[in-house]
């Protein structure tokens, strides 16, 4: 029996946790997202901010939730229901989109075109180069080994990080750009359905479910280092304390929403959301709140690049360790610059078709998870849902990726096909497959259970 199971949570202890949650969750690349939907939705913003929400705040709370429940010590345990096979792709895949190809590059990238592009003017391709080779090399040197400083740095940037978005949301909302009333709508946000369905797919841009996973056991192994060993314990104070940090986390999306359809008012809908906030920024503090702006998000960003370079090395060098951690460190953060070099709207543009595939698996796995003790975390129902869902999510991937890709034979045969999916025009194809194949992996999961005690009488 465990004697820290009824051990009780002090209001600090909630903070702490809650703190964690929102620093793993909450980077600087988590601001462009929902501005730019705001931008996109105009006054239309509400639904749009729904669907947002369900993908950026709920999913992610419910990945961790699902580390938790499972007992999994990152991506891999959760993949495991399916084999070690499925589990080491499924591990390969998150990191790299989180890593490497995707998620560490775009650090670099908000950072320079947020902070330092409207200093040096957009078709100065060489500051780019030079910037991103001086944040990786330093992303690599904090990373080399542990070190107090970045922690200490961390818990000072962090708040200076936020009162500075505090000051614009005062700042915005006291003398607004414009009203979102009479914001326009980009013609994919026009009817509440669409809106709704949009923002959903837009929080996909987030990552934060994906990192949830990958980054969830650091959550589960700080509440139990404060005294909490059984499952149950841990699910309770992970919920409570995701309910506090998800909040402030969805409060900010949603002053960023908005922020962005009042941005309307004075400027033009921009490529993405780092153009729209250093406009923003410029329009209300000029060069100066530019400059302090650009400081602060380049070491926040080297934080958050920090740890999923880190986190990269770590995991793959656990499985495959006859590289060692070091090597994949300087491997992580050499693609990640060269990746990095593509500029920002080309990295969106490329991740996007990487993420309709990546979410769909990964919001399946999560619930199952989730709600795993209801049928004993039984691999034929994974299987069964897994294998519905990998197709459809495949077909929406495909027709997602710029028109190189999506418009070339093989990418127009495989959108005739997906035409024929129900929900297909709204990007979520997978969803009627997946209910199928739940419902066929219940059914054969209670059947096998029912008969079970016929076959040992046998």
């Amino acid at each position: 029996m465990q004697k820290l199971t009824g051990k009780k949570m002090s209001f600090k202890d909630y903070a702490v946790v809650s703190s964690l949650l929102f620093g793993l969750f909450f980077g600087a690349g988590n601001l462009i997202f929902p501005l730019h939907l705001g931008q996109l939705a105009g006054h239309n913003w509400v639904p749009a901010t729904l669907g947002f929400l369900v993908t950026g705040v709920l999913l992610p709370l419910l990945s961790v939730l699902a580390i938790a429940i499972t007992k999994a010590e990152g991506v891999y345990d959760v993949g495991l229901p399916l084999g070690t096979g499925f589990a080491l792709v499924f591990m390969v895949l998150i990191h790299a989109t989180i890593g490497p190809l995707f998620g560490t590059p775009r650090t670099a990238t908000v950072a320079y075109s947020v902070g330092l592009q409207p200093f040096l003017g957009a078709n100065n391709h060489w500051g780019l180069l030079l910037f991103s080779a001086l944040f990786f090399a330093a992303a690599f040197a904090f990373s080399y080994k542990e070190n107090d400083i970045l922690s200490n740095v961390g818990k000072v940037l962090n708040p200076l990080f936020l009162v500075l978005l505090t000051l614009v949301f005062v700042v915005a909302f006291a003398n607004p750009l414009g009203q979102t009333t009479g914001a326009p709508v980009t013609a994919a946000y026009t009817s509440f359905s669409t809106a709704l369905t949009n923002g959903f797919l837009e929080g996909y841009n987030t990552m934060d479910a994906l990192a949830g996973l990958a980054f969830g056991v650091t959550v589960v192994t700080a509440i139990k280092q404060m005294g909490f060993r059984d499952s149950k314990s841990v699910s309770l104070v992970t919920a409570k304390s995701g309910f506090f940090s998800m909040g402030a986390v969805a409060l900010i999306y949603l002053l960023l929403i908005v922020l962005g359809a009042m941005s309307l008012g004075q400027f033009k809908l921009s490529a993405e959301g780092g153009t729209a906030f250093s406009q923003i920024v410029t329009a209300y503090a000029g060069s100066v709140g530019q400059a302090v702006l650009a400081t602060l998000l380049t070491v926040t960003c080297l934080t958050t690049a920090v740890g999923l370079v880190a986190a990269f090395a770590q995991d793959f060098h656990n499985h495959f360790p006859k590289v060692s951690y070091h090597v994949w460190l300087f491997l992580s953060c050499f693609a990640s610059f060269l990746t990095a070099n593509f500029g920002l709207e080309t990295i969106i543009a490329w991740s996007t078709p990487m993420l309709m595939f990546l979410y769909p698996l990964s919001m399946v796995l999560i619930l199952l998870s989730v709600f795993s003790p209801l049928f004993k975390r039984d691999g034929v129902v994974y299987l069964a849902v897994v294998v519905c869902t990998v197709v459809p999510a495949f077909f929406d991937m495909i027709v997602a990726f710029p028109k190189v890709v999506s418009h070339s034979t093989f990418g127009l045969a495989v959108g005739n096909l997906r035409a024929h999916l129900p929900l297909a025009s709204i990007g979520m194809s997978w969803i009627v497959p997946a209910l199928v194949g739940l419902v066929v992996g219940l059914l054969v999961h209670f059947v096998r259970r029912n008969s079970l005690p016929e076959m040992v009488e046998e």
